[in-house]
């Protein structure tokens, strides 16, 4: 199963905000990189939601439950509906990730900026084996 992450401001919209809405359309998305990966995304892919500001981390994880469209407000950037599932607590720090020295390639490390992303199945495994529990 592809994995991805997506970073939201948490003053902007909160993993505690998606979890009261249960369900969102991800959108504000321009840079060309990151609609990449939105174009990609499909129903069931996971999406590890991840706090930009304040302590950066991993707070929580979605899934994608429709096809990516086209964003009705913007003719340049592209949507997909995400339902949430989980939150990681403690969160995943961006310390404990760059630390952990196993991701040094991934663009979180490398490209701090960009919004939306693939993530590594390494990745999800190794959140996985700290959060077993729960709803994958």
């Amino acid at each position: 199963m592809p994995f991805f992450l997506a970073k939201t401001d948490p003053e902007t919209y909160s993993a505690d905000q998606f979890a009261a809405d249960r369900r969102t359309v991800w959108d504000g998305v321009n840079n060309a990189q990151a609609l990449m990966a939105i174009k990609a995304m499909r129903p069931k892919d996971r999406v590890f939601i991840y706090h930009s500001m304040g302590q950066a981390a991993v707070v929580a994880l979605a899934k994608v439950v429709s096809t990516p469209r086209p964003d009705p407000n913007n003719p340049k950037s592209w949507v997909v509906d995400l339902e949430y599932l989980r939150p990681f607590d403690p969160p995943v720090t961006l310390r404990e990730i760059k630390d952990s020295g196993l991701f040094n390639q991934w663009s979180l490390v490398r490209q701090s900026r960009l919004s939306t992303m693939p993530a590594p199945g390494e990745f999800a495994d190794w959140i996985r084996a700290r959060y077993p529990r729960g709803k994958w």
